[in-house]
């Protein structure tokens, strides 16, 4: 199926009838932004061991085997928070579990900022990781949750805005305070309490998730947000839509495997784990390392602040998706975003070929391969992860696809030093760059286009797929 067309509202933008006036509109981005402050402390707490690791190795005297360990604590947490992450969104709300993670973002800092052990240390990263797993599922599906279709695309592709802007900040913030001496790790992970406690405050002002509240039976509440999120006219329809919807399914964990649901759901799942293991996170959580040990930069400062390029062309690139992604489709963002970093992934496996690469060849490579990802694979990735499956099942839905994705990124993260010993970085960077081929065809030939549809089209759509 090269391509896939979802029936529906006109492709172009805005629904008919749609009366959302501009106070709504700044409402509904205002919600989407707060909530996406959780994808801001997404962003830094993973982007963040970049320029601490090579402290870590010092204070903790870590071998090549530790060293992933400590990149990796984060992401067994992960593991965890996606776990439970769907069940608790289900159960008591959107907005009450995004508080939640906020929270265990704040304990996490300070506790990784204040270790007198690695073991201490790792347990502090792990709770992090837990509040990531919650975080990196819940705010993405609020924001589809409460948006109007014919922005939808652009406001969850506004968490991915976010997880882009906290690695920056990630990346800036260790750059500033590595010429502090040798304990400004500390500092590092410690000033991620300011943003905790910023969206924890933050989500006392939003409303709940629309989906969720009518799905418990508070319609009366549910009519409310939507009305003042697209109108009254638009905010009773799309309620009524909803209404009719949720009676369709029961929402259990055996109907994800159904005929109707199994396909969106694999689907979804594969997007998320092929997110990962096309090499990205090699570039986020190892950078200084590379730029150190393969590119032979001098000081930890110098190799740190190399970082910041990198995070400069992944938030400039993703405010571009931010535009594309209602203009383009989600479908031709993924499929030159996957071909592009197939191309940039074999560049940078030729460039550790040279003994004595140009420069500007490598720096170039890497570059346009943070690129290539930030334009598709980065935000249209979560997007569709918010997409694909029905409100009912959406929280279980997206639960399994980010256990999935953590998963992937762990092995990837815990496996990376030990494949550059293996089979050298220009077998790494080649093996990146097929899984970025696969990963093209895989969305050219299955993944459909949801731009502009209501997510109950959308849902509609996999209803008729099935039959």
């Amino acid at each position: 199926m090269p391509s896939v067309s979802i029936p529906g509202a006109p492709a172009g933008g805005r629904r008919q009838g749609s009366s959302q006036t501009l106070q709504e509109a700044v409402y509904c981005w205002l919600v989407s932004g707060v909530a996406a402050i959780a994808g801001l402390l997404f962003g830094f707490d993973i982007a963040v061991i970049n320029g601490a690791i090579v402290f870590l190795r010092a204070q903790f005297h870590l071998n090549d085997f530790q060293t992933e360990m400590a990149v990796s604590f984060l992401l067994m947490g992960c593991i965890a928070g996606a776990a439970i992450a769907g069940w608790l969104a289900d159960r008591y709300g959107r907005r009450r579990v995004l508080s939640i993670s906020a929270l265990l973002f704040g304990v996490s800092s300070l506790a990784a900022a204040l270790p007198r052990t690695f073991a201490e240390f790792g347990a502090a990263r792990m709770i992090g990781g837990v509040a990531i797993g919650i975080a990196s599922m819940v705010a993405p599906l609020y924001i589809a949750e409460v948006a109007p279709a014919h922005i939808r695309g652009r406001l969850v592709s506004l968490n991915q805005m976010a997880i882009v802007t906290g690695i920056l900040l990630a990346y800036f913030t260790n750059w500033a305070l590595s010429f502090s001496g040798a304990a400004s790790w500390r500092w590092m992970f410690a000033v991620a309490v300011v943003p905790a406690l910023a969206l924890f405050a933050g989500l006392f002002l939003a409303p709940e998730s629309p989906r969720w509240l009518m799905e418990k039976g508070r319609e009366g509440d549910a009519r409310a947000v939507l009305e003042r999120m697209e109108g009254v006219e638009e905010g009773q329809a799309q309620a009524r839509r909803i209404h009719e919807t949720l009676h369709h399914q029961a929402g259990t964990l055996e109907e994800l495997f159904t005929p109707a649901l199994r396909r969106p759901l694999y689907l979804i799942m594969a997007l998320a784990v092929l997110q990962q293991i096309t090499g990205i996170n090699t570039v986020l959580f190892y950078g200084s390392l590379l730029w150190e040990r393969e590119f032979r930069c001098h000081g930890h400062s110098s190799a740190i602040g190399m970082n910041t390029m990198i995070g400069l062309v992944n938030f400039a690139v993703t405010l571009l998706a931010l535009w594309l992604i209602e203009r383009s489709g989600r479908r031709a963002l993924l499929m030159f975003s996957s071909g592009g970093m197939a191309i940039c992934q074999l560049l940078l496996g030729l460039v550790f070929r040279m003994r004595t690469p140009p420069a500007f060849f490598m720096l170039g490579s890497i570059l346009l391969c943070v690129a290539a990802f930030a334009v598709g694979l980065g935000p249209v990735t979560w997007t569709l992860m918010a997409e694909l499956l029905p409100t009912n099942v959406r929280g279980k839905a997206m639960s399994l696809a980010n256990m999935a994705l953590w998963i992937a990124s762990c092995a990837l993260t815990f496996t990376f030093l030990s494949l550059l010993h293996a089979v050298t970085a220009t077998g790494a960077f080649c093996l990146y760059s097929f899984l970025c081929g696969l990963t093209f065809v895989l969305v050219w030939k299955l993944v459909p286009e949801t731009k502009g549809r209501t997510l109950e089209e959308i849902e509609e759509f996999w209803r008729k797929e099935r039959r």
